[in-house]
């Protein structure tokens, strides 16, 4: 097993885990919307150039898991240094391969890379499923974030 930063190459099979999450969670089938593997291309593309990061869990050759996390730049303030701070999404393994320690490797790349780089925090929403997952790689339910769920008329397409 072998967890790696994703690029382009990684691209159909980033669409096809997107696919696969998507079955899992809300029943959407893998044929629907044929336009979609050009669009979340499209929208990786502008993700990872704004300095998201992506990585991928391969498993003899094929792709097994991902994880995405969106960098966001704190804002400047007069005596603090420069900052910024990771909002971890899409973390997605395949059934057949879960608990067997791909979701810790690829929540530990991420981590690694936000220490290595002196993030403020990191941040994520996690399904039942997954908490103990995160609790093991020292996330916490303590934050006080706030959060506002849109109301139907101001959330189209959602």
């Amino acid at each position: 097993m072998t967890v790696r930063p994703a690029g382009r190459a990684d691209y159909a099979a980033l669409v096809e885990l997107r696919r696969r999450s998507r079955l899992e969670t809300d029943g959407v089938g893998l044929d629907a919307e044929p336009e979609f593997d050009e669009r979340f291309t499209a929208w990786l593309d502008v993700q990872l150039a704004r300095g998201s990061l992506a990585w991928v869990a391969e498993d003899a050759g094929s792709m097994v898991g991902m994880l995405l996390m969106f960098v966001l730049e704190r804002m400047p303030a007069p005596e603090r240094p420069p900052s910024r701070w990771g909002y971890v999404v899409n973390a997605f393994v395949l059934p057949e391969h879960r608990d067997r320690g791909v979701g810790t490797q690829l929540v530990a790349a991420a981590t690694e890379h936000a220490d290595a780089q002196g993030y403020a925090r990191l941040v994520l929403t996690a399904s039942d499923r997954a908490v103990p997952l995160y609790a093991r790689a020292g996330f916490s339910r303590d934050h006080p974030l706030l959060v506002r769920e849109p109301t139907p008329r101001d959330h189209v397409g959602r």
